[in-house]
């Protein structure tokens, strides 16, 4: 669901429901450095953070980022540095930060597991993320979009309070180039007194039989899948046939992309589905498929708790019950090159005119990712920044920038964490996405309470589970 639509209090929600609650765990060092700076309102944020058991990087983040009563809304956002193969210590322990204090608010006051969920494609964070949510005590680690074979290892090393790395994919590099990894040590951190950590379960998420049965020959296997169907919100894998794109552009699926369960269930470990199982009837063909559950997120991102601004939630649910709102799988928007579901919306990055005058901007850089540059260095490119830095300095093709959006600025935009341009006098737009399946949605707008479209985290769970209808 996007960057900080699945947030704690969405979680927490679910949690207190005895069911899974998951939150995102992209860029999370951005989305606490803005809500801190936005004021705290209430201060879940600082009362996470005086729980944070190294308090010395906690006065550090609060001297950096808060600010009492919240900045100036026609200021921008003091920026979080970008992520490097050799990050600063400074953003190693706000990432770190950042990833305990989501998890820790997603889990207090009660006893729910609670899960956070990365993408394998944004690389350069996952070890420091990683720790932060393990401190915090997460039950679940999720990660899709990419194979994370190197997942488990990290997790039973970072558990034990040592020294991890992961290998990076550069662009460029050659078989007689050196690999080039990315490190993390706790020590730095805890300086000699390791905290005890919990080991989570691992979840992969797959969308093919033979992701699945590798990884789980592997030494240190998962401990369960997501399997995500195409109509699941978000980035999706590409389909596994022959590239086709039908009349919008979007990409064409067929019966080679669908899993076979069967196959799926004699691996012998748990799993989940995903795309159109958000309805009481979605959730019974699951069960018969003897999975251990279903994974909901469009029925969630548009109840009250999800962290979507209100006035987009409000913006797609008029659309909905006019039955005229459209979602699209984008190939090209993605800077990623993984086809991502957005909803069509005037005033989003979605819309064309928005898109062509808004200025490109690279200031957060999530999607940048590492190639080899000319004199054999590392150097970090995306093809949604401006085009000559992309093109002229860093080497990249103009083919590759066509329809690329900024999902960093647009995705914090839909959480209603914009960007300030003082250049044009105005915010960044937002880019919306969700899943294809609706109906959940649909009949729960007006189901809850008769006149008003709004539901709740409970309500979603009653409804999908049928114990509204007991």
């Amino acid at each position: 669901m996007g960057v900080a639509i699945s947030g704690w209090e969405l979680a927490n929600a679910v949690g207190r429901r005895g069911e899974l609650g998951v939150v995102s765990g992209t860029i999370l060092e951005v989305v606490m450095a803005r809500r801190l700076q936005m004021g705290d309102r209430g201060g879940p944020v600082r009362r996470a953070l005086a729980a944070f058991p190294f308090p010395d990087a906690a006065e550090r983040i609060l001297d950096t980022y808060f600010v009492l009563d919240g900045k100036d809304p026609e200021k921008p956002f003091k920026n979080v540095r970008t992520f490097t193969v050799d990050p600063e210590p400074a953003l190693q322990e706000l990432t770190v930060a950042a990833n305990f204090v989501e998890v820790f608010l997603a889990k207090e006051g009660h006893n729910g597991p609670i899960g956070i969920n990365y993408l394998r494609k944004i690389e350069l964070p996952i070890l420091c993320s990683l720790y932060g949510a393990m401190l915090a005590g997460v039950d679940f680690v999720i990660m899709g979009a990419g194979n994370p074979k190197d997942l488990p290892h990290i997790i039973n090393r970072l558990t034990r309070n040592e020294p991890v790395e992961l290998n990076l994919r550069v662009q460029g590099l050659n078989s007689a180039d050196a690999d080039v990894a990315a490190h993390f040590d706790p020590a730095a951190l805890h300086r000699g007194r390791p905290p005890t950590i919990k080991r989570p379960d691992f979840l992969a998420i797959v969308a093919s039989v033979d992701l699945a049965k590798g990884l789980a020959t592997m030494d240190e296997p998962p401990d369960g899948f997501v399997v995500e169907a195409p109509s699941a919100g978000g980035h999706n894998a590409p389909p596994r046939g022959p590239r086709r794109l039908d009349a919008l552009g979007q990409p064409v699926y067929d019966e080679r992309d669908d899993v076979d369960l069967e196959q799926l269930r004699s691996i012998g470990l748990p799993f989940w589905l995903a795309g159109s199982y958000g309805t009481p009837e979605g959730f019974r063909r699951a069960r018969a498929e003897q999975a251990a559950g279903v994974q909901l997120g469009t029925a969630f991102a548009f109840c009250e708790e999800s962290g979507m601004a209100p006035e987009l939630k409000e913006q797609v649910i008029a659309d909905l019950a006019a039955g005229k709102l459209d979602v699209r799988s984008d190939w090209r928007a993605s800077p990623t090159g993984f086809p991502f579901r957005v909803i069509q919306l005037p005033g989003s990055l979605s819309d064309d005119e928005v898109y062509e005058s808004r200025r490109r901007v690279c200031d957060l850089g999530a999607l940048r990712v590492p190639y080899k540059t000319e004199n054999g260095n590392i150097g970090y490119r995306c093809p949604a920044e401006p085009l000559r830095a992309y093109t002229d300095v860093k080497g990249g093709r103009i083919a590759n920038t066509d329809s690329r959006v900024c999902l960093c600025n647009g995705l914090l935009a839909t959480a209603g964490l914009p960007q300030y341009r003082a250049k044009t006098a105005g915010v960044e737009p937002p880019v919306v996405t969700a899943g294809s399946d609706f109906d959940g949605v649909r009949a729960l707008m007006g189901k809850v309470r008769p006149g008003d479209r709004s539901y709740r985290a409970a309500d979603v769970i009653d409804y999908v589970s049928g114990e509204d209808a007991r």
